[in-house]
């Protein structure tokens, strides 16, 4: 706490007709050089709420006349950036790393307009990676280059401190100064505003923070990796006001990751293309054999042009994965985004994400495996068939299919028993409309046929 006392104290929002005294207020002497300002370096005065003036932060006199260096010095060490002084505008590429979408572009433009001139609000929304904080960050440090004040904040951050000045120690400013510093600064800029919703008290906290500067019209920026909609209700309206803020949306920026769930590694899947794909495997029998060069043939087209479902049902160990992750590979080297999950690791994961305090990670999760590229659902059928897991996998499932993401599933259950346990989903991956179902018939490539089984049966293709 005591380092963010020191740098805090000096953004403190003095109002110059009643600069605070008393026991446990008087600001360190080494830190307030000014007593109008008390080293903040802006005021904000007494004035009649219909006064044009009402609420705004001025300079105060002892910084109308500071050198140029030592003023930069000072906002830099006011705003809280440290390390992300680097983050600006000269830094980035106005059209985005990929430069194939409008999307970053435009807020690129936002970003460098709202930096021009603060006013209302900024939001910009995005998964880890999009450029959302760099857009931020870039704001602040022109701002600084322009010798006025700001003050950036990563939530999380931001609430531990203030819980922390409630029993301040002898160098730290108060709860009090600390919130009212927050609440009044000329410019705010609030990093991960989802991440800090763990208890009632954090949000309420949070939330004083933003209607105050809501009711006040007072610049301020937001990053989010949640939709501002999916936001408790009282932020979201906020945030979505379209009389006061701008709503930027990152998503479509970040192509060509690569995310897993259940240890199939980018290493590991890099192993697993269609020329490593054995197709002379000894010992089958002749339908065994047709099934899986059919599978193979039907795998290479879909990697071509991805569209739809792509399910392959099969025994464990007939090729089923690799087939799956030689289309993740060849959809990955097009530049495009692949998430691997296998289906029960991934039910545990967000499962554990969604505990109490962990509301973003969950979210950020969910969000990205529903609107990924390609995602491929390995092993479905042996979750656990909770009625959690059937709900959150049939989101992901039912959202996918009415949008016509590409979706690769392995299963090696028959549909008929996946229907018995997962009718609504099967109703989905199963849609001749929608996709390809492929059967393998061919026994595990290393185990081989069992003795004394019998012979494989079934349709091995129907395609869309």
């Amino acid at each position: 706490m005591k380092r963010l006392g020191e740098i805090l104290s000096k953004t403190a929002n003095a109002d110059i007709s009643e600069v605070r005294s008393g026991p446990g207020t008087e600001t360190p002497p080494e830190v307030s050089s000014c007593p109008i300002c008390k080293g903040a370096g802006f005021v904000r005065r007494s004035l009649p709420v219909d006064h044009p003036r009402f609420g705004k932060a001025e300079p105060c006199s002892c910084v109308m006349n500071e050198d140029e260096h030592v003023r930069r010095t000072r906002l830099e060490r006011m705003s809280n950036l440290g390390s992300l002084t680097r983050f600006t505008f000269q830094s980035l590429v106005p059209t985005g790393r990929t430069g194939e979408s409008g999307w970053f572009e435009e807020a690129y433009k936002a970003a460098r307009e709202f930096a021009e001139a603060p006013s209302g609000w900024l939001v910009f929304s995005g998964v880890s990676g999009s450029g959302k904080t760099h857009l931020a960050a870039a704001i602040a440090n022109d701002r600084i280059s322009a010798g006025e004040p700001v003050l950036f904040m990563v939530v999380p951050d931001l609430l531990d401190h203030l819980r922390a000045s409630y029993e301040p120690d002898d160098d730290d400013i108060g709860f009090d100064q600390l919130f009212d510093q927050v609440r009044n600064t000329p410019l705010l800029i609030l990093d991960d505003i989802d991440t800090g919703a763990g208890t009632a008290w954090a949000r309420e906290k949070l939330l004083q923070v933003v209607n105050h500067r809501y009711n006040a019209s007072l610049p301020t920026v937001f990053t989010t990796t949640t939709r501002p909609q999916q936001l408790d209700e009282r932020l979201a309206t906020r945030l979505c006001d379209e009389g006061l803020s701008r709503v930027m949306v990152l998503d479509a920026e970040v192509r060509g990751g690569y995310a897993q769930v259940g240890g199939m590694t980018r290493e590991r899947i890099a192993e697993h293309q269609f020329r490593t794909f054995d197709l002379r495997v000894a010992g089958l029998r002749s339908e065994e054999r047709e099934s899986l060069e059919s599978a193979f043939r039907a795998a290479m087209a879909y990697a071509e042009d991805p569209k739809g479902w792509f399910v392959l049902q099969g025994a464990n160990g007939c090729g089923k994965t690799h087939l799956a992750a030689a289309i993740a590979n060849r959809v990955l080297a097009d530049g495009r985004g692949v998430f691997f999950a296998v289906v029960p690791d991934l039910l545990d994961y967000l499962r554990a994400s969604f505990a109490p305090g962990k509301e973003s990670p969950y979210d950020e999760l969910f969000d990205r495996v529903r609107n990924v590229d390609l995602l491929v659902l390995d092993d479905l059928g042996a979750q656990a068939t909770t009625q959690w897991a059937q709900e959150k996998l049939y989101q992901v499932v039912n959202y996918r299919h009415v949008a016509g993401l590409p979706t690769v599933v392995t299963t090696d259950q028959s549909l008929d028993r996946l229907q018995e346990a997962h009718p609504r989903i099967v109703a989905r991956i199963a849609d001749p409309h929608a996709g390809t179902v492929v059967t393998l018939l061919a026994p595990h490539y290393r185990l081989g046929r069992q003795p004394d089984a019998p012979p494989a049966r079934g349709n091995y293709s129907r395609r869309r």
